[in-house]
């Protein structure tokens, strides 16, 4: 009888009673126990995070900043509630902690009193981290804690990306103001530029204006040293003619007093001293010419008067300049400003003009003679030279007219006083004249000394502004380079670059056959595994190896092929149900259906192969090796973790267990990739399904020969 004619009437004996048929229903609905109702309890847990009731508190006692008052609590916690990552409760501090201890709450997230301070901190001079504080109890449940760090960290993130946009927001705020304040500062250094370009033609015109008071200061120096030695010359002759102007008066007098007294009764007198009247009247005549002559030496009232007015003036424009450049207000340093170099000569040099203006015009005074004085004495000094020419020429007729030589004698007494008197005034005037005139001369070489120091600090000042001029410029040049580099945001500019600096680098997720759910990414793990389980109950049901052919002495292949077909049967409708479920009922998606369905055919030959290899094999013993052999491959397969994570030992392994290849290939098929795994994996699949068929061939020719083992086993299940 042929291998199939063996495995129909291997099956049709479950429908000859209602155990017999509820048993392969009960075989055919296996897998879903293990694919379905596993794939169902866990299809999506990430979807149902919120139901998962977590503690949440805010303790965040808020602050002000920049005038605002800043709740970052708060707004973090609105953002927890829209999330819906889990169910939060609001809750105190101490609820927390004891719903989280004793499991009320799988973890607690606290938001400290000082959260919305230390984040408004980060745009101040001390900025500090915000700390967000998670409290888990693995005792709880582990996988929870390791989601809420995946949770947490994204809050933790977007948290952080709102405070920095705020920090680089004033950052870009102040690069604005700066740019503004730079421009200022721009053009005002082009101001303080034309300021010092006006500043050095003013130092230059001062410059030139020094120059030509130097030449006049000079100039002035020796007019005034020639005129103190013209006084010192007219004092002397001034004194020289005052003495002999007062001993002759004091003669006139003494001879009028002498003849007033005598001349009615010493008339006799007259007559014997006629010789001496006549020899003291022509010395008068000859000293009232010689001080009459020295008039002469005398300066012009117009050169006097140019001369005090040039003094004058000269002491004026050095008084307007030290006012200029060394005073503010009238009084030295009062505005705190710092006083030139040149200001002490030049305040001495002032002093020196003034000096001087006051000797020329005491000089000049003087000489317009406003009292009439001095233009009197010409006329004595001819008159008193003339009477006393008479006086010597009618000496010796005294004698014959005592009356009218008392009277001239009177006259020239008097003439001779008055011109005493008018030579005393002008010896003292020239000897005023000379003293003012002295200083005058000091005063004229200070003023020549400071216009020269005042000279050479303007042509300093000139260097020194010039210098300022192309420093100034340099200044507003690098200004302006400056104002060019700083950046000036817009809003709308600044805040595309915030948004880009507090989140500089995204992750750009590109997922590849992406899994809709984590049961989709699952099911290539567990629907093998349940395939598996239904292969080795359905060997507990039926023979690995037909008892009729090998009571018939069948051939061992013959054999082996009618064990293995049923269970290859009743696993593809199990592969049937179980997809159909999974896709009708849990919403499983399948990239490449009809390359899934005939892969998982190709897994339940396999399996059932070599699940009958073990039981034709070792009997009893072998189902426990099918259980054995399930756990390797279920912990070796990379079905949750990848297998590079596992120990070293299931990495040995992995390479030669067929499940590792079934997961992989499912992989491909449900959520779509390259199918080289997948044909690889049939390779594998087909290999395993030859081998291990011959392999039970091999065990079906060995149980052909009835052995005491057989009629008496060690063990039986």
């Amino acid at each position: 009888m042929r291998s199939p004619k063996l495995a129909a009437l291997e099956l049709k004996r479950f429908g000859r009673g209602r155990l017999p048929r509820a048993a392969m229903v009960a075989l055919l609905l296996l897998p879903l126990l293990y694919g379905a109702l596993y794939l169902w309890s866990f299809w999506d847990p990430y979807g149902r995070l919120d139901k998962v009731p977590v503690a949440l508190v805010n303790a965040d006692e808020g602050t002000t900043a920049d005038g605002k008052h800043l709740a970052a609590g708060d707004s973090i916690v609105d953002g927890l509630r829209d999330s819906k990552s889990f169910r939060w409760h609001e809750t105190s501090a101490a609820e927390a902690r004891k719903g989280v201890e004793n499991g009320t709450y799988y973890l607690s997230l606290t938001i400290p009193a000082d959260f919305s301070r230390r984040v408004a901190s980060s745009s101040g001079a001390t900025p500090q981290t915000g700390a967000l504080q998670v409290r888990t109890n693995d005792a709880n449940n582990y996988i929870v804690g390791q989601i809420s760090r995946t949770v947490f960290s994204e809050v933790r993130a977007a948290a952080s990306r709102k405070t920095s946009r705020t920090f680089y927001d004033k950052i870009f705020v102040s690069f604005s103001d700066l740019h503004g304040k730079t421009k200022e500062a721009a053009e005002g250094a082009d101001k303080l530029g034309d300021g010092i370009g006006k500043a050095g033609k003013g130092a230059g015109d001062l410059k030139n204006g020094l120059a030509q008071a130097k030449r006049g200061s000079g100039d002035l120096e020796d007019g005034v040293d020639e005129l103190h030695t013209g006084a010192g010359t007219l004092d002397g002759k001034s004194q020289e003619l005052a003495t002999g102007a007062r001993q002759v008066a004091d003669g006139t007098q003494a001879l009028a007093d002498k003849v007033n007294g005598v001349a009615d009764k010493e008339g006799a007198f007259v007559k014997d001293n006629a010789d001496d009247i006549g020899r003291t009247a022509r010395a008068v005549a000859k000293e009232t010419k010689t001080l009459r002559e020295h008039l002469d030496d005398l300066p012009s009232a117009a050169t006097t008067a140019a001369l005090a007015k040039g003094s004058r003036l000269s002491a004026d424009a050095l008084s307007g300049t030290y006012a200029t450049y060394c005073e503010k207000d009238g009084k030295d340093g009062k505005d705190g400003k710092e006083p030139a170099p040149f200001c002490p000569a030049l305040k001495k040099a002032v002093f020196a003009a003034g000096q001087s203006a006051d000797g020329a015009q005491q000089l000049d005074t003087l000489v317009q003679n406003k009292n009439g004085e001095l233009d009197k004495l010409p006329g004595q000094l001819d008159t008193l030279h003339t009477y006393a020419g008479r006086l010597a020429d009618e000496a010796p007729n005294l004698a014959q007219d005592i009356d009218g030589a008392v009277k001239k004698v009177n006259a020239l007494n008097d003439g001779a006083q008055k011109v005493a008197d008018g030579a005393g005034l002008l010896h003292t005037g020239a000897g005023k004249l000379h003293t003012g005139l002295g200083t005058a001369k000091e005063g004229a070489a200070h003023l020549d000394g400071g216009i020269e120091k005042l000279r050479d600090g303007a042509d300093t000042l000139q260097g020194g502004i010039f210098k300022l001029s192309d420093g100034s410029a340099k200044l507003a040049d690098g200004l302006h380079d400056g104002v060019a580099k700083i950046p000036d945001y817009g809003k709308q500019d600044r805040d595309a670059r915030t948004r880009v600096m507090a989140d500089p680098v995204q992750l750009a997720s590109q997922s590849l056959h992406k899994a809709p759910n984590y049961g989709t990414g699952f099911a290539p793990y567990f629907i093998p595994l349940s395939l598996w389980v239904g292969a080795m109950v359905a060997y507990m049901l039926i023979q690995p190896l037909n008892r009729r052919a090998l009571a018939a002495g069948a051939s061992a292949w013959r054999i082996a092929v009618a064990g293995w077909l049923p269970v290859v049967a009743v696993g593809v409708l199990q592969a049937g149900a179980l997809l159909a479920v999974l896709h009708w009922a849990l919403g499983l998606q399948l990239t490449r259906a009809a390359g899934t369905i005939g892969f998982l055919a190709l897994v339940t030959a396999c399996f059932a192969a070599i699940v009958q290899w073990l039981n034709a094999r070792f009997g009893p013993a072998g189902r426990i090796l099918v259980l054995a052999l399930l756990m390797l491959q279920l912990t070796s397969a990379g079905g949750t973790y990848p297998v590079q994570t596992s120990p070293g030992f299931f990495n040995a392994i992995h390479p030669f267990l067929p499940m590792s290849y079934v997961v992989e290939g499912l992989r491909h098929l449900i959520t779509g990739g390259g199918l080289a795994p997948v044909w690889q994996a049939c390779g594998v699949l087909a290999a395993f399904t030859a081998g291990t068929l011959a392999l039970t061939a091999h065990a079906a020719r060995g149980k052909q020969v009835w052995s005491v083992d057989r009629l008496h086993p060690e063990l039986s299940l």
